[in-house]
């Protein structure tokens, strides 16, 4: 089966971590061997070999091996910053050490207390005053260890990520989807991170009695198994602790901390984080802006669905989830009609747009004209929309010569000549031309 890039490292982790416990147990029991066996000399027998306290030897090498090899198995998840807060902290100790031990040693000598200067119970309070420091330091680095840069400049413990700033995936962005089908376009070229606590909570919906909270939970859980197995996304599971009880309230700490962008579906979750100076995407905000625009006066065909909340309206859904609202549309709803864009009211939960409906001979003068651009785009395809092909414009009017003022003195006679004949003129309508009859 393929794998994502995170199995893949995973998968690279362990190998190398089995060869370094195995190397550990060899490297350990040689130098086991090493230490309770003498070197062979002539004559020997082999049982005079091994030196007298080897059984001490052996249980030692035994029971630090367990004890290491246990500590190992019991903490799968370490962390780099215990690991340099532990460091620091023992560093910090010994060194107090050494000056507590200077200090006490003068004030043995000078007041000549406890025997001094080689006194066991002398060195046995050196001891403790060493074991208390070694304690209080490393607990205090571990408490303080996301303030510690304050102290040493450009040293932290926190994880630091460096490039371009991660995107922080709440519940409701993995549950909405999209977010994986903008990353697969390539316009997303940050690392995305999962926390813990929010894989935690589509577990929690994914194993819910509620068929829509179930379908909810695993529709989350499924993107991330196929985010995760894309080659082209850096999709990481972060199991760093934030302060909280909410989950809302552990992202917008999360985010601060790493810092991170928070891509989120949940209008509120983002209004909270923009107060709490977090950087937020939204995505309902995205895709509005990637909707394409209409403006007043444009045609719109739409079939109206249902009633609107006011009277009189009709309200419609486009393909991308558009409400469009008509007036005068509640006549016609199970219908597709034509109408005119009249305005748009843009909000961060989505698009409204007002329409109204067009009268039967906007629509036909539409159409016609609809037919019109068609025909002469097939006539002439290189013509641009609304450009009227030379071939269709009326010829401009020849100058005036004396052949053609001649013709055109000659028609009124030819068109009487032509109208002559057999059949004499109609009579005019007095009625439609307006003339009066004077026998009335």
């Amino acid at each position: 089966p393929q794998l994502s890039p995170m199995e893949r490292a995973e998968r690279r982790r362990g190998l190398v971590l089995r060869a370094v416990r195995i190397g550990f147990f060899v490297l350990l029991v040689t130098v086991t061997l090493l230490a309770i066996i003498k070197p062979a000399e002539s004559g020997e027998a082999p049982d005079d070999r091994l030196v007298d306290y080897w059984p001490i030897v052996g249980i030692i090498s035994v029971v630090l091996g367990a004890v290491v090899v246990m500590i190992d198995l019991l903490t799968p998840n370490k962390k780099i910053s215990t690991l340099f807060s532990v460091f620091f902290g023992l560093l910090a100790a010994m060194l107090a050490t050494v000056a507590v031990s200077f200090v006490i040693d003068l004030l043995a000598s000078t007041y000549n207390v406890l025997n001094a200067p080689d006194s066991p119970l002398l060195n046995l309070v050196k001891l403790i005053v060493g074991l208390s420091l070694a304690y209080l330091f490393i607990a205090i680095v571990l408490q303080t260890q996301d303030d510690f840069r304050l102290v040493i400049p450009y040293v932290e413990f926190a994880k630091e990520i460096r490039g371009a700033r991660p995107f922080l995936l709440d519940t409701s962005a993995l549950i909405d989807a999209r977010i994986a089908d903008v990353a697969a376009t390539g316009f997303v070229q940050s690392p995305l991170v999962v926390p813990q606590f929010v894989m935690h909570e589509l577990q929690l919906l994914a194993d819910s009695p509620d068929k829509t909270q179930r379908a909810k939970g695993r529709r989350g859980l499924d993107l991330i198994n196929r985010m995760q197995r894309s080659p082209t996304l850096d999709v990481t599971i972060d199991e760093t602790p934030a302060p909280g009880k909410a989950v809302d309230q552990k992202l917008v700490e999360l985010a601060r901390q790493l810092p991170a962008s928070l891509v989120t579906a949940d209008v509120a979750l983002a209004k909270i984080a923009g107060i709490r100076g977090v950087s937020v995407l939204n995505l309902n905000d995205l895709a509005n802006a990637l909707k394409p625009a209409l403006l007043a006066g444009e045609p719109l065909t739409i079939t109206l669905s249902k009633k609107g909340e006011h009277e009189g309206q009709g309200v419609g859904y486009l393909d991308d989830g558009t409400m469009v609202v008509a007036e005068d549309g509640a006549a016609y709803v199970g219908e597709e009609v034509t109408a005119t864009v009249v305005s748009s009211l843009q909000t961060s939960a989505g698009r409204m747009i007002f329409v109204r409906i067009r009268s039967i001979d906007e629509t036909r003068t539409l159409i016609d004209d609809d037919e019109v651009e068609t025909a002469v785009h097939d006539l002439h395809p290189d013509a641009q929309p609304g450009e009227t092909p030379p071939s269709l414009e009326a010829p401009l009017a020849e100058p005036a010569t004396s052949e053609t003022r001649a013709k055109a003195e000659a028609s009124p006679s030819s068109e009487s000549s032509a109208t002559a004949g057999p059949h004499p003129p109609k009579r005019a309508n007095p009625r439609r031309s307006g003339v009066r009859n004077p026998r009335r």
